[in-house]
């Protein structure tokens, strides 16, 4: 008995099965889980955080302080360690040459970007909330000098908490779309690095208006307070602090800007 033959909607209907959206971001986890360094880094991210948290908490004495805002300072490194494996999930397949594999065998670059976005931003966001809540926790049970631990039922502590683990999420998006944008490892890392902790200095020194939206500003001092902050002495040096949801907003500009822009141009260019 011979087969019969494939008609032309049929065949189509077999090659786009491949290059659905479910089936592409199947294949950035598998990328992304058999990196045993991907994993190494997180673990490094969280360890280092609770570390931090526990450290702060030991050092506390302001019973009045912002409590929460103490055992999540361990946040504002790990933030750097995410944004250097979003450039790297992109880079690295510039670097080894894999990212014409992964073209030809997905050729709807969007889609493409897309589905890693989605599976890193995921696990990113998983471990993000990990860090910290453990370092919540950690750095509360670290307290000493009878100072109580402050507890997720107080008000914005919880919230605190949470949006705290979101910034790593999108950071590390931001990271990824840089990565999408330059290709080169060291150029992008060394623009994440500029653009999240050195501009904001300096321009934190020169436009106090605008130090509110650089995005460690905003992790620092919108997403993991619970208290409004203030400033002693002249209101003139005060920079404003976005809220909470305000700085999350922001946030989430940056990394969509930088992965919209990095799409268009992973459309336009050779690979």
């Amino acid at each position: 008995m011979t087969a019969e033959p494939m008609t032309a909607a049929q065949a189509g209907q077999r090659t786009l099965g491949h290059y659905r959206f479910r089936n592409v971001a199947r294949m950035e986890w598998i990328k992304l889980r058999s990196l045993r360094s991907s994993w190494w880094t997180l673990a490094v991210t969280v360890a280092g955080a609770v570390a931090i948290s526990i450290a702060v908490g030991i050092n506390t004495r302001n019973a009045a302080g912002d409590l929460t805002n103490n055992a999540l300072a361990g946040m504002i490194p790990g933030l750097l360690l995410a944004g250097v494996l979003g450039v790297l999930t992109m880079t690295g397949e510039y670097t080894s040459g894999m990212i014409r594999s992964t073209l030809a065998a997905v050729p709807r670059r969007p889609m493409l970007l897309a589905a890693k976005a989605a599976v890193f931003g995921a696990v990113m966001l998983a471990a993000g909330e990990a860090a910290t809540f453990i370092s919540f926790a950690a750095g509360g049970l670290a307290l000493r000098h009878g100072i109580a631990a402050p507890s997720l039922s107080q008000p914005g502590v919880l919230r605190a908490v949470a949006l705290s683990g979101t910034s790593f999420c999108l950071i590390g998006l931001l990271g990824l779309g840089l990565g999408a944008i330059i290709r080169h490892t060291a150029a992008a890392v060394g623009v994440l690095v500029g653009g999240v902790y050195v501009v904001a200095q300096f321009i934190g020194a020169i436009a106090h208006s605008a130090a509110g939206y650089m995005p460690i500003v905003i992790v620092g001092n919108s997403l993991s307070t619970t208290k409004p902050e203030s400033c002693n002495g002249s209101t003139a040096a005060c920079p404003h602090f976005l809220s909470p949801w305000a700085g999350l907003t922001v946030l989430g500009l940056y990394a969509a800007i930088a992965l919209a822009v990095g799409g268009w141009l992973l459309v336009h260019r050779d690979a």
